[in-house]
């Protein structure tokens, strides 16, 4: 997110050199940094560049409109808000409604005003910084509705839904694509013992284990309870089990002191597998892991059970 306040970029895009100039003079004593285009082409790639805060550009250029470039510029760029003004000799109405239905936030008529310019400027720049700020709430509200409070890992929604493109991208390439579950053994009497404070301590510790064994292109998670995943892409057998081993060793080896008393608490992990065309649901695969998983449990636990998934 580019920051809105002193650095506030602004593109200027005009053919005439003494228009240019006329804008800079009346820009260059604000908290501004000014860019500038000679021409539509050279102000799409300047914009693509930096990614002004504001752009003024004139309406009438050799190569593409001032009109033309509003509507690139709001086709190309909708993640970030770039405010814009629109300098034209044209002040029929007709002329006006076309720019701003185009994309322009504003117009000016030249020739214009130097305190006009800066006013409408100001205007742009507080809309600016509004919708900016409310562009990173936003996505700070996303990531939390995608996080998991406790260990900040993904939760199962977020999980679900990198899993899914992922799942999209394995059946177009052939690349396989692991699920492994995994569930705290004899988690609940740690709960009943020492209470959930030690049962919160126990969660992030697995957590931070997990995700210091996750690499960059995978994800790993929390399902809930003591329930966490690990989605593994373009990864063979081998590689899953030394890395799910490692998870399941340096686990085991955390030594917590409940009430004056040292602690362990160990993990069994199921994984399921697919590499077929088409690509499971993701319920599937999350399914055929679980399955995998009880069968851990059921040989007393702290070891690791894989299955391919039937068609896979």
């Amino acid at each position: 997110m580019r920051d809105p306040g002193q650095d506030f970029q602004v593109l200027v895009v005009d053919d005439s050199v003494v228009s240019r100039k006329l804008v800079e003079n009346t820009l260059s004593q604000g908290p501004y940094t000014l860019l500038f285009a000679k021409d539509g082409r050279e102000a799409l790639e300047l914009f693509a560049q930096h990614l002004p805060h504001l752009v003024i550009t004139d309406w009438m250029m050799p190569d593409i409109s001032g009109v033309q470039l509003c509507q690139k510029i709001r086709e190309e760029y909708q993640g970030s808000y770039t405010y814009i003004i629109l300098l034209t000799s044209v002040a029929e109405k007709e002329s006006v409604v076309l720019g701003l239905r185009a994309g322009a936030d504003d117009y000016l008529t030249k020739p214009f005003h130097p305190e006009e310019l800066l006013a409408r400027l100001g205007v742009g720049r507080r809309i600016t910084q509004m919708n900016r700020e409310i562009a990173a709430k936003n996505l700070l509200l996303e990531e939390i509705a995608h996080t998991d409070p406790l260990t900040g890992l993904p939760n199962r929604r977020a999980i679900e839904l990198w899993a899914n493109r992922q799942l999209k991208g394995a059946e177009r390439h052939g690349y396989p694509i692991w699920v492994v579950l995994a569930d705290l053994d004899a988690f609940k009497p740690v709960n009943d013992t020492y209470g959930h404070e030690a049962g919160d301590r126990v969660l992030r510790r697995f957590a931070e284990v997990l995700r210091a064994n996750t690499r960059a292109a995978d994800i790993c998670g929390r399902m809930g309870g003591d329930e966490f995943i690990h989605v593994v892409s373009h990864a063979e057998k081998g590689n899953v089990e030394r890395v799910v081993g490692r998870v399941l060793e340096q686990f085991a080896a955390q030594k917590f002191v409940f009430g004056g008393k040292s602690v362990t608490v160990t993990a069994s992990f199921g994984a399921a597998v697919c590499q077929g065309n088409p690509a499971p649901e993701f319920s599937a695969l999350v399914a055929a892991a679980d399955e995998a998983l009880y069968a851990a449990k059921r040989a007393g636990g702290n070891q690791v059970k894989l299955i391919t998934l039937e068609g896979c």
